[in-house]
């Protein structure tokens, strides 16, 4: 860049500036705002976009405890639903896991997560926080200094440089958080779980009074409740599918056929309001922060859906990154930031192993040279589950737990 187009850059400033309007953008942004701290949001979408943007919807107990905690409850205090079983059904036939009485556990609560975002984003603004949509970030750069910047291209096409003390990326995988980080900065943990999912949204009511797993030889098929009139459902699918190749009759065929619907009762049909296809992976960045530099989210580590757990890494993230900000830029105490990046990775690597499980449970290997060996674990970790007291224990804990 030249001279002449540094001059023409306009600057403003934040003392943490925070990129991705999120869970983990606006749960930091709340906790920020709060104690004083003066902070901007920039989100690439349009508002209308962000608040309407269709996500998971599975708050683990000590997700909600985190929201109550901070007094960002609201939305979800008084429309989120309690669940507390699932359902399993396979070859074998079925069986239910009250998970909420079993060993540890709790009940997750249902609230789709972009009123969960718009409950946060409207509680922000209401209270001053400055938010720059349809503003994308092009670089994050100078983060090894003590003043990064953010340079972002607004909807009119204008450039500006956002400088501030501490920048936290909360904009994804693909996010320029991500961008910023030097050759050799991190180490990155890899791994494509082989497994694809068609995604649905439907305007359905739930059928089943549970979360349901079906395992069936055609592959994975799975119903999650959204509210009264919206269910998700899930669909394994070969890599590479096109969403639009299936068309609303395909898709409830289907799932009668995997569900079991004949022989366990049948499905509400409906509409099929959206459809996008999730190749499984999860990857992990190793360490969380570089210099002025924080990853949060989904720019630290991708997890698959397989555990619900992607949200939930998310605000438990941006509360540990609060908290420790707070503590540096309000009283000169720097030592909890050094510490952000090794208490996130440790909550990471537990909900990691646990989707990593759920995806051998609910999946046959195929391709490989032991694929009848692989079949015949996974055929043992379901009959354990459905028996073993022991493990219906540790999976009511570690499916809830954080």
């Amino acid at each position: 860049m030249t001279e002449s187009t540094h001059a023409r850059v306009a600057e403003d400033s934040a003392e943490v500036v925070i990129v991705g309007a999120g869970p983990a953008g606006l749960v930091l942004a709340n906790l920020l705002l709060r104690a004083g701290v003066d902070c901007v949001v920039l989100e690439r979408s349009g508002r209308d976009d962000v608040e309407n943007r269709a996500r998971a919807g599975f708050l683990a107990p000590e997700t909600v405890r985190v929201l109550q905690r901070h007094g960002l409850d609201g939305g979800l205090s008084r429309r989120g639903q309690q669940h507390g079983v699932c359902e399993f059904r396979t070859v074998d036939g079925r069986f239910r896991l009250d998970y909420e009485r079993l060993g540890k556990g709790e009940p997750h609560t249902v609230y789709p997560q972009h009123e969960l975002v718009a409950d946060l984003l409207g509680q922000y603004v209401d209270a001053g926080g400055r938010v720059r949509f349809d503003t994308e970030a092009v670089s994050i750069d100078d983060i090894g200094g003590s003043a990064p910047t953010v340079t972002v291209r607004e909807a009119d096409g204008r450039t500006v440089r956002w400088r501030g003390r501490y920048v936290a990326a909360c904009d994804g995988r693909h996010g320029a958080g991500r961008r910023a980080l030097p050759p050799g900065a991190v180490r990155r943990h890899h791994r494509d779980h082989g497994v694809s999912w068609l995604g649905l949204l439907a305007e359905a009511p739930p059928s089943i009074d549970a979360v349901g797993y079906a395992v069936h030889p055609r592959g994975f098929a799975g119903h999650m409740a959204r509210s009264a009139d919206i269910t998700r459902y899930y669909l394994q699918c070969a890599r590479g599918t096109r969403p639009e190749s299936w068309t609303d009759k395909d898709i409830w065929d289907e799932l009668d056929l995997r569900m079991r619907a004949e022989e366990f009762g049948p499905l509400t049909r409906g509409r099929v309001i959206q459809r996008t296809v999730i190749d499984l992976e999860s990857d992990v960045l190793e360490p969380l922060r570089h210099g002025a530099l924080f990853l949060v989210g989904d720019a630290a580590a991708l997890i698959s859906p397989s555990a619900a757990k992607g949200a939930n890494l998310a605000v438990l993230e941006a509360e540990i990154l609060a908290l420790a900000l707070v503590a540096d830029l309000n009283d000169g105490d720097p030592e909890p930031l050094t510490h952000y990046s090794a208490r996130a990775l440790d909550h990471i690597w537990r909900a990691q192993e646990f989707s990593h499980w759920m995806i051998r449970l609910l999946h046959a290997a195929t391709g490989t040279d032991d694929a009848a060996f692989q079949e015949g674990l996974r055929h043992s970790r379901m009959a354990s589950l459905r028996t073993s007291a022991g493990h219906q224990d540790w999976f009511a804990e570690n499916y809830v737990g954080m």
